[in-house]
């Protein structure tokens, strides 16, 4: 790799790290007696009082991780993957197919509905996919040779260590769609919802320093 693509890597694993907060943290999605939608990492003062809809979005590795060969388990806790997808996107297929085929666990998310799509965007700042997180790393649009080194340098063996029985979990919408919750009166909803925190911005995560070697040649930073 040149160095003008070595740094041009380490300065976009840099700003990627700002993102970990996010990439890992719990995402409410709160509807608002007005009809009105919003995202927040944190639940409302007293949910019990909020006729709305408030549906946890979590971010995690594949299940099962203590039954896991040890490089593989060491891996999946430090650096979670987590896998976007959209309907009619072979890109995704393709990505899906690298993660299997090399044996990392993985959490997919799909992106398919309006509020999906809203949370996406707010997650990772635009629509394209397929997106993934490694750790806190963000990756746009797939190439076997950039997930590849990104994996190696987070520790992922090169080739499928993963016993036969195991499984990833099956893929699930990024937001769920829960029932509102009954409200205690209109008085109690409209103080509730006036005392619901808003959005926002996520916090910048710090970097641990990582110096280049032979499973990181770019000197990947998480």
């Amino acid at each position: 790799m040149s160095s003008v693509r070595t740094a041009a890597l380490a300065a976009f694993v840099a700003c990627a790290g700002l993102w970990g907060v996010v990439a890992n943290a719990q995402v409410y999605r709160i509807v608002g007696p007005d009809g009105k939608v919003t995202f927040s990492d944190r639940p409302p003062v007293d949910a019990r009082a909020v006729p709305a809809q408030t549906v946890p979005i979590t971010r995690s590795a594949g299940t099962g991780t203590a039954s896991l060969p040890a490089e593989v388990r060491a891996a999946a806790q430090r650096f979670p993957v987590t896998l976007y997808t959209g309907a009619d996107c072979n890109p995704c297929l393709s990505a899906r197919s690298f993660l299997l085929s090399r044996g990392v666990p993985f959490t997919e998310r799909t992106i398919i509905t309006q509020d999906d799509v809203q949370a996406f965007q707010r997650l990772s700042g635009g629509t394209s996919m397929p997106f993934a997180t490694i750790g806190g790393q963000h990756i746009r649009g797939f190439s076997d040779a950039e997930w590849g080194q990104y994996l190696d340098a987070a520790g992922y063996p090169k080739t499928s260590q993963l016993p036969p029985s195991y499984r990833n979990p099956d893929p699930s919408p990024l937001v769920a769609v829960q029932q509102p919750r009954p409200a205690n009166g209109p008085a109690a909803a409209g103080t509730a919802a006036a005392r619901a925190p808003a959005a926002q911005a996520p916090q910048p995560a710090e970097t641990a320093p990582s110096d280049p070697g032979p499973q990181n040649p770019a000197g990947i930073r998480f």
